[in-house]
């Protein structure tokens, strides 16, 4: 049965992916590289900014050293903050599909974005304690498609002060929220159900997941629940 829902951020809860973009754009061009929209989402969506910097650098045959790729990512996070600052949005139907998943559920967010971009978007758009757990990228050694993230987010809902529970949550009963392809990935690999939402790769693309949707606004739970699960 369902007992827990983990959500990506970037991608399903705030349309940031374009802001993303134009972050790591603006930081590859400092250094001689360019970054066009179509290989941003066809080969770095899904990536923790390490992830994306050290595929960028190798790409281009560029060395990379540890200290490079934190200066890359800390100076990606300033123009990141600064763009959300300007420019957020919040997807279709997500503060209504997540009030009312977190009156039935435990939620947690495991995601390859940094702690601090994740608290200021939920703060700002009144949904932070929604959540019970934030799994961040500063937390893991290895980002999806590794299971890592969403390993780590059902551990810190596990724990004694994560929720109150009879029995520790399965991976088999939390439902993972993906809009990537190795997000999908890395909550299969977790042992985790994953619906797909088609919010940043058409639908056809997203087949891995154990279901597709549109946008979150469609979605049912007790339907989705009743699908995956075979119980309502």
């Amino acid at each position: 049965m369902l007992r827990a829902i983990i959500f990506d951020f970037d991608g399903v809860i705030a349309d940031t992916e374009p802001l993303h973009f134009r972050a790591f754009q603006q930081v590859l061009e400092g250094i001689g590289l360019s970054l066009s929209e179509t290989d941003y989402y066809a080969n770095y969506l899904g990536f923790d900014d390490r992830g994306c910097f050290m595929t960028a650098l190798a790409a281009n045959g560029r060395p990379t050293p540890a200290e490079t790729v934190r200066s890359l990512m800390e100076r990606k996070a300033v123009a990141y903050l600064e763009a959300v600052r300007n420019h957020l949005v919040v997807l279709p139907g997500v503060p209504t599909f997540v009030r009312q998943a977190s009156r039935q559920y435990p939620l947690a967010i495991a995601s390859g974005a940094l702690r601090p971009e994740i608290e200021l978007i939920l703060q700002t758009i009144g949904l932070r304690d929604c959540f019970q757990q934030i799994a961040s990228a500063e937390d893991v050694a290895r980002g999806k498609p590794d299971p890592e993230p969403f390993l780590l987010a059902l551990e810190l809902l596990n724990k004694p002060d994560g929720i109150a529970t009879t029995a520790p949550i399965k991976p088999d009963e939390c439902l993972v929220i993906e809009d990537s392809i190795p997000g999908i990935r890395s909550g299969k690999a977790a042992g985790m159900k994953v619906l797909a939402v088609a919010n940043t790769h058409a639908i056809g693309e997203l087949d891995e997941a154990d279901a597709i949707t549109p946008g979150l606004d469609q979605v049912n739970l007790h339907e989705l629940s009743g699908r995956l699960w075979g119980t309502g």
